[in-house]
């Protein structure tokens, strides 16, 4: 039985009504005559392919674009509406990168904007701000040092730490909220706690509009979902009238086959051996790599996942064990070494380690290989330059097909085309991928997916770490499963799914998984956490 809010959204008054709303930049119309309504207490999910119009939607609602045409209205409880900064009043967003400073504590970051004023430093002062702190955090069931800085919380606790912020000084309840995949990285357990967190504002009448890649999660938490794409709205519906493949169908136009298994990879002598690695949350890791494997990382965050990939390529210095590439020692923290031996690294965080974003997508493409496209005495070769990256924008199927265009310009999905092929282009033989798919909407993922798959059979090794236990599973010849720092379980192929990467990861017991699972092995509900 489905058990959502008893609170079911009745009120046919809209507390936010958008109206016609088109947007144009040079070149790319971006939303075009958008309608919709936000009802009190209602999640509302908008999901789409990156380029469907999310992220316009929240910059006209958050005042950074003017629409060409169309209208906003926000409404108060009364039904009146309000203009002007009493609009901006009702509207709070949570983006991304939250906005938190993770220097200070949860206290301090609650009291950021607020006017000082005399007294502000008194100790009366600072124990009111600490029991408010106290009582917003409370008010999702949540329990943690107020006075910690944010650094030391978990990544939902910084999420929940941000709505609390968010919310903070509401004096009603008919204000929305506007969060832009708040899940990025979060492991299930932690997911659990922020959407409980989310249904309390919701329960309490306020509004939210809920932007995820993450289908399972927004067929868990929205009452309805809105789907754009290029630009328009191809979807207003209930959420209990679709499911995940219909979805994918709306958001890409079509139906996406399931990725193919991967193949048998060769065998014969290790490219890559790790022995006794640790460093960051890896306190003790050794395992072989084989030419044309993939090899999952998954685990919790601080089990050492996170940490793996660039442990082994050197971007993070090696506390203590080594890396062997085709028999040779590769020392600790020398990237540049690393990528002469055959290693490649695709980070988590594309943005601020993948890539350099105000660059073209052609600079980008070419900017680790450069030597086989240089005359005599350096010059750079434009022409064989512009031929190879033509053929790698094709390979990858960028979109849009312009290489002379700023990589911040392109949508999540394809600037991870480009931060995946300026790697395959130097033939690797070892890929190393950290969250290969964050933030990659299901068209692009297909397309991703497919790249890693094709690397692999040309014979490049592929480690592959993950938060997501569908993408190992997908993906992967076999899996470390990381727990405090080591390998709690490898999982051979057959052994891959999610119920058994879960349950490794969490080191859960037999009762526990039927219990997580259910007794026929529902796994997609460990993950989407079903209500």
């Amino acid at each position: 039985m489905d058990d959502r809010r008893a609170t079911q959204p009745g009120d046919p008054r809209p507390m936010l009504r958008i109206s016609g709303l088109t947007k144009t930049f040079p070149g790319i119309r971006a939303l075009s005559n958008l309608s919709l309504e936000v009802h009190p207490g209602e999640i509302v999910a908008v999901i789409g392919q990156n380029g469907s119009g999310k992220s316009t939607l929240v910059k006209l609602l958050a005042g950074v674009h003017s629409a060409d045409s169309g209208t906003v209205e926000v409404l108060d409880e009364s039904g009146d509406l309000l203009v002007g900064p009493d609009a901006l009043e009702h509207l709070h967003f949570i983006h991304q990168d939250l906005g938190l400073i993770p220097g200070l504590s949860s206290v301090e970051n609650l009291g950021l904007g607020r006017r000082a004023g005399l007294g502000a430093f008194s100790p009366v002062r600072k124990r009111r701000e600490r029991r408010e702190a106290e009582t917003l955090v409370a008010r999702f069931g949540e329990v943690f040092d107020v006075t910690a800085a944010v650094s030391t919380l978990t990544a939902a606790e910084q999420r929940i730490l941000a709505i609390a912020r968010a919310l903070s000084g509401w004096l009603t309840h008919d204000n929305l909220l506007v969060l832009d995949e708040p899940t990025v990285a979060l492991p299930s357990g932690e997911v659990r706690r922020l959407f409980d967190a989310v249904r309390r504002v919701a329960a309490e009448g306020a509004g939210v509009i809920f932007i995820s890649h993450r289908l399972d999660e927004v067929l868990d938490l929205a009452d309805r979902i809105v789907v754009l794409r290029g630009g328009q709205l191809v979807a207003d519906i209930e959420t209990t009238a679709v499911d995940h493949d219909e979805l994918v169908r709306l958001i890409t136009g079509r139906q996406l086959a399931d990725a193919p298994a991967p193949r048998a990879h060769s065998r014969g002598e290790p490219v890559l051996s790790a022995r006794g690695l640790a460093g960051g949350s890896v306190i003790d890791l050794s395992f072989d790599l084989l030419p044309g494997e993939i090899v999952g990382v998954g685990g919790l965050i601080g089990s050492g996942r996170e940490h793996v990939a660039a442990l082994l390529f050197g971007a993070l210095k090696r506390a203590g064990g080594e890396v062997v590439v085709r028999g040779e020692p590769l020392r600790s923290g020398d990237p540049r070494t690393a990528i002469r031996r055959g290693l490649a690294f695709v980070p988590a965080e594309r943005r601020e380690h993948g890539a350099i974003m105000d660059l073209y997508a052609r600079e980008n493409l070419t900017l680790p290989r450069l030597a086989p496209l240089r005359r005599r005495f350096g010059r750079l070769d434009r022409g064989a330059e512009r031929r190879d990256v033509a053929e790698w924008a094709r390979r990858v199927d960028l979109q849009p097909l312009d290489a002379e265009r700023p990589l911040k310009l392109f949508s999540g999905g394809n600037q991870q085309k480009v931060v995946l092929a300026k790697w395959l282009r130097t033939d690797p033989l070892v890929l190393l991928l950290d969250e290969p798919t964050q933030g990659v909407d299901v068209g692009a993922q297909a397309s991703v997916y497919a790249l890693i798959a094709a690397a692999a059979e040309s014979g490049a090794a592929v480690v592959v770490a993950s938060s997501e236990a569908k993408e190992i599973e997908a993906l992967c010849h076999r899996a470390l499963v990381m727990r405090d720092g080591r390998v709690a379980a490898t999982l051979a192929r057959h052994e891959l799914t999610e119920e058994n990467l879960v349950s490794a990861s969490l080191g859960l017991r037999q009762q526990d998984l039927d219990s997580l699972f259910g007794q026929h092995g529902d796994s997609g509900a460990a993950v989407s956490q079903k209500r």
